[in-house]
């Protein structure tokens, strides 16, 4: 057996009492660390080595045959996927204990393409602005040499967690 075989990721939601009474930033860290569960999605995209500071997530993921569209490169779902998870996260790295957001919107702009031979990515999502109800993000993907694959705009909605929500 391997000594070096990778922990086992657990897939899953965490209930939204638990999501509620912890700081977003504390939220986001326990998901990467494998505290809580990854979200399913993630599944598709297998990051690794991810950080989270207030404002700013980091993470990569390797492009391969498996996310191709019917013209033989990755599928443009892949990095909106990549994307949106960054601004979001990147958004709930700066919410307070008993507040959630939902994307409003986002953008993309696609700027080279990808393939199973692209290698790893980085995605990096950065905050624009938090308000009270709204928040604004922005998130790039970058291959192995630091060229520009991917960007996006984001627009969030913020909102209280009634107390006493049940989780899923």
């Amino acid at each position: 057996m391997d000594d070096q075989t990778a922990p086992k990721i657990e897939y899953g939601v965490t209930p939204t009492e638990v999501m509620a009474d912890m700081a977003g930033v504390d939220f986001v860290r326990a998901i990467f660390d494998g505290t809580l569960p990854s979200p399913p999605i993630m599944q598709t995209i297998e990051p690794f080595d991810s950080t989270a500071e207030p404002g700013v997530v980091v993470f990569h993921s390797i492009p391969g045959f498996r996310h191709y569209n019917p013209i033989g490169s990755v599928h443009g779902g892949y990095a909106a996927t990549l994307l949106d998870s960054a601004m979001g996260l990147a958004v709930h790295s700066m919410l307070p204990p008993g507040t959630g957001y939902t994307t409003l919107e986002f953008k993309i702009s696609f700027v080279r393409g990808m393939t199973k031979d692209t290698g790893p990515v980085r995605s990096e999502g950065r905050i624009l602005n938090v308000g009270r109800r709204a928040a604004t993000a922005e998130a790039r993907i970058t291959d192995r040499k630091g060229r520009l694959l991917a960007h996006a705009t984001t627009t969030c909605l913020v909102f209280e967690i009634p107390r006493g929500t049940p989780g899923t």
